[in-house]
């Protein structure tokens, strides 16, 4: 049984260090989820947990899901098929390239099949008639849904808080398709104060999303949290050179790595806040290191030209 397998003894909550920034007036500590498993990462973890146990139980062999070139999501899900004995299909959004990125050869490796759509297709693949035709093609594979996040991600997600170990006043996390939060503000009921970083330009969208998830999941909706917009660098995998610089100096005082398009724009975003005093005095903050990490691979000419083009200004 899978169940076993996705059992968690203790997460570890370190003290964070901020570049220029005194922390004498605040508590603030990093959760590290990132920690659990090499490649299922952070809160890909809980997220794909209690899918995977439905997908056992229906005696579903193959699982199937959605994401870009560089997604996290699909980088996991790759990973738990080789690790707890599933087939694994991956639609990819855009147009197959090669020599394949790492994210995409690590899935490969892990004997995840590949199939591509472009971009108008791909806009499909919440469509229930689409959906069906692929479970035709597939042979009714148990699907999950793009970032993984639906009701039983929600599920897992909820479990997040119970391994914080000491209390709190804020927990904040990076979004992307808001599934984490919305299991953190079901799981609190009303209680704390949450803030999400979304990584996307724009992403007040997600609101109406992440009310939806949690309303669906709880039956009631709550108003202790908030997203926190400007701090997207541009958007989704954009990054500019303050944003690298930011990481290396947070990197070089703390004992932990981050990642260039979610979890280092939620940190850069809590070091702002502190500065402009956004917080009261005397609070705890509790971050999620959301994992990602894998991620960076694929951003390194990204940075290399940022760094190269600053240095010769």
């Amino acid at each position: 049984m899978l169940g076993k397998l996705f059992e968690i003894n203790e997460v570890d909550l370190e003290e964070v260090k901020f570049p220029e920034i005194s922390t004498a007036d605040f508590e603030v500590y990093v959760l590290r989820i990132d920690k659990l498993h090499n490649e299922i990462s952070g809160n890909k973890w809980f997220k794909l947990k209690y899918n995977l146990l439905e997908a056992e139980k229906l005696n579903h062999k193959t699982l199937l899901t959605f994401g870009g070139a560089y997604s996290n999501h699909i980088y996991a899900v790759a990973s738990a098929g080789k690790e707890f004995g599933f087939d694994t299909i991956g639609i990819i959004r855009g147009e197959e390239y090669f020599p394949l990125n790492p994210t995409l050869q690590f899935a490969v490796d892990c004997g995840m099949k590949l199939f591509y759509l472009n971009r108008a297709e791909y806009k499909n693949r919440n469509d229930k008639a689409f959906q069906e035709k692929l479970k035709i093609k597939f042979d009714n594979p148990y699907m999950i849904p793009e970032g993984g996040t639906n009701q039983l991600a929600l599920m897992g997600t909820e479990e997040i808080v119970n391994h914080i170990k000491t209390n709190f006043d804020y927990i904040c996390t990076a979004c992307g398709t808001g599934g984490t939060i919305a299991g953190i503000i079901s799981s609190l009921k009303g209680e704390k104060k949450i803030l999400g970083f979304p990584a996307l330009k724009g992403g007040e969208f997600l609101e109406n999303d992440i009310r939806e998830l949690v309303t669906e999941r709880s039956s009631q909706s709550y108003n202790n949290w908030k997203l926190i917009t400007e701090y997207h660098f541009g958007g989704y995998a954009k990054i500019d050179i303050s944003l690298i610089n930011f990481i290396n100096e947070f990197e070089s005082i703390n004992n932990f790595k981050l990642d260039y398009i979610y979890t280092s724009k939620m940190f850069y975003g809590i070091k702002e806040l502190l500065k402009r005093e956004y917080f009261s005095k005397g609070i705890k903050i509790v971050l999620l290191h959301t994992g990602g990490i894998q991620g960076n691979k694929g951003m390194i000419s990204k940075v290399n030209n940022l760094l190269k083009n600053n240095y010769q200004l």
